[in-house]
């Protein structure tokens, strides 16, 4: 593999000069072959789904549906971003094909995803997903509010905020102003047609197949509950891409693309098998923030090449469960002026000192 030295820098220009330009070679080949595997993974257990009611085989074949959604979503991402393919059109007919089991409109997750969260990474007021509330905003909200966010920031509630803040508000509910309006309304139609399809053909299966309550159970099996678990999928990646104790959030005077992307970003080691069948490198996410035209299969070697240039920079962890309950004990609400995360505890302290 070529190495590049640079100098280290706090510049994001400099941090990508870092990059080797083997870096940014897509391949066909690699796609089409990540994207016909994914897609087997998908319908293999969605399959399976239509075609048993067994408790036994449901247990095992809802996680399966749900990773592959996950797996197919990811795909989909990189394909918005334009990294997954050379045709910008390939691209986007990619994005909306493998968006589609996860009910994700492409044109409002790239408005959202690809130009805010990535262009405002972990700045204040700017970056919308798993933004932190302050003590004086968590003060101010109301009983149900307080239950909510209590839910959303605990260690169960990751796809509960993933479904209300990123799916519903961000994208479906948002009517986006200007030029972008037009596209996103065309997206919203038709994935809704085909939504409706999707549900109307396991509703006739189910009601083919063993009559009324079948005809209800069928798209909440095969649909729904897939759908569910991808988003408690999804929800907790980008909590852990962003959210820990030694992850600082920017006021916006002090924001900067260098913070965002590199100091503000983490590299998860996942086991190798998990990411080669559903995660496609996407834990690889520091230089996945730093240069998003970089395709999945090339991130661990421009992850190598950043981590040699800016060795005291680069945020690494490994997937743990301690370690991630221990994340959410300690990451309750932020403090912007001295930049740390505090618990509830630390908060109630605050508040009885603010007063």
């Amino acid at each position: 593999m070529e190495t590049l030295t640079r100098p280290a820098t706090d510049s994001l220009n400099d941090v990508r000069s870092a990059i080797p330009e083997s870096c940014y070679r897509r391949s066909n080949s690699r796609a089409v072959a990540a994207l016909v595997q994914a897609t087997i993974l998908y319908a293999v257990p969605v399959t399976g789904l239509f075609l048993t009611d067994s408790w036994w085989m449901l247990l095992i074949l809802w996680p399966l549906a749900g990773l592959a959604v996950s797996g197919l979503f990811v795909l989909g991402h990189d394909a918005s971003h334009g990294a997954l393919f050379e045709s910008r059109r390939v691209n986007r007919v990619v994005a909306r094909l493998c968006m589609a089991p996860s009910a994700h409109v492409e044109a409002a997750w790239d408005l959202g995803h690809n130009r805010i969260h990535h262009g405002y990474t972990t700045r204040q007021d700017f970056d919308f997903v798993w933004h932190p509330s302050t003590v004086e905003q968590y003060k101010a909200f109301g009983f149900l509010a307080r239950v909510r966010h209590r839910l959303e920031w605990s260690c169960f509630g990751a796809g509960a905020y993933f479904l209300r803040v990123v799916w519903w508000e961000k994208m479906w509910r948002f009517s986006a102003p200007g030029k972008r309006h037009g596209a996103i309304v065309r997206d919203k139609l038709a994935l809704s047609s085909v939504m409706i399809l999707a549900v109307g053909g396991t509703v006739v299966f189910g009601a083919l197949n063993g009559g009324l309550l079948s005809a209800i159970w069928m798209p909440i099996k095969v649909l729904v509950i897939p759908f569910l678990i991808f988003v408690q999928v999804i929800g907790w990646a980008v909590y852990v891409h962003h959210i820990a104790p030694d992850i600082r959030w920017w006021p916006r005077k002090e924001w900067s693309q260098f913070k965002g992307q590199m100091d503000s970003t983490t590299v998860m080691h996942l086991p190798r098998i998990v990411n080669r069948l559903w995660f496609h490198n996407i834990f690889v996410h520091v230089a996945h923030h730093v240069d998003t035209r970089i395709p999945f299969h090339q991130l661990p070697a421009a992850s190598v090449a950043i981590e040699a240039a800016y060795p005291n920079t680069v945020r690494t962890s490994r997937l743990s469960l301690r370690g991630y309950l221990k994340i959410t004990r300690a990451c309750k609400l932020y403090d912007f002026e001295a930049g740390r995360w505090l618990d509830y505890a630390s908060t109630r302290q605050l508040a009885a000192t603010v007063n």
